[in-house]
Order: C-alpha cells, then sequence, then structure tokens
C-alpha cells in the first residue's frame, strides 16, 4: 500500500502565489482550476515528488500552515533558491533542536515551509 500526502495551502493572491510557488521555489504548475471566470483559483504545483494544491477557497483550509518537507540535498535547494531573485525570503540554514539542518520559507499568506535534511546519527 502507498501513500501520497498533499498539502491543501491557503492563498489569497494567485500572481503572488506563482511568483513565489513557481519563480522562487522553482515548482512547475502542473494545472489550474476554476469553476467560472473571475471565480477563486484552485492550483497543483510540484516539484518532483513534492506535490501541493494551492486554494483561493475559504473554506478549503486556514492560512498560516506549516508544511514539513524532508529532503537529501538541503544545500543544493538552498544555493537555488538563494540565486533567485526574490527580495521577500531570504532563508538561512540552521540546525534544528532535533539536530538535523534546516531552513525555512514563508509564502505572501504566512504559510511556513520548512525544508528539512536528516542528519546521520
Amino acid at each position: 500500500m502507498q501513500f501520497q500526502v498533499i498539502p491543501v495551502i491557503r492563498i489569497f493572491d494567485e500572481s503572488k502565489a506563482k511568483a513565489f510557488y513557481l519563480e522562487f521555489l522553482g515548482m512547475s504548475l502542473d494545472w489550474e482550476h476554476r469553476f467560472e471566470a473571475g471565480f477563486p483559483v484552485y492550483m497543483q504545483v510540484s516539484r518532483g515528488d513534492l506535490v501541493f494544491h494551492l486554494s483561493e477557497h475559504s473554506g478549503d483550509c486556514s492560512p498560516g500552515a506549516k508544511t514539513f518537507v524532508n529532503t537529501d540535498d538541503l544545500e543544493g535547494l538552498y544555493r537555488e533558491v538563494l540565486s533567485r531573485d526574490y527580495k521577500f525570503s531570504r532563508p538561512e540554514i540552521t540546525i534544528a533542536p532535533w539536530g538535523d539542518r534546516v531552513f525555512e520559507v514563508v509564502d505572501p499568506f504566512s504559510n511556513r515551509i520548512l525544508f528539512n535534511e536528516l542528519i546521520s546519527p
């Protein structure tokens, strides 16, 4: 049996969300849906196995969530993210209280994504 968890992340502005998730984090837009023109958007963005659903629908989820993402190349991801010209976030790699290396980004809607690299015991 396999599972895939896909967080639904609340957004309020499609263009700001795309600037953050597509341009800054380097994710791809897989699809987007609206019931009608001018209605809220619901979209899927991904990068490899990392998949998020972004929703402007108020009943789908609450802003201010935190998503924990394990990665095996924190340094590479960090360098790539910092190389992009995104003036609203300049994360730093730190050592988490549990001993792993991490960096956190915060989207324009106060949702946080913590990238974590396991440190061998």
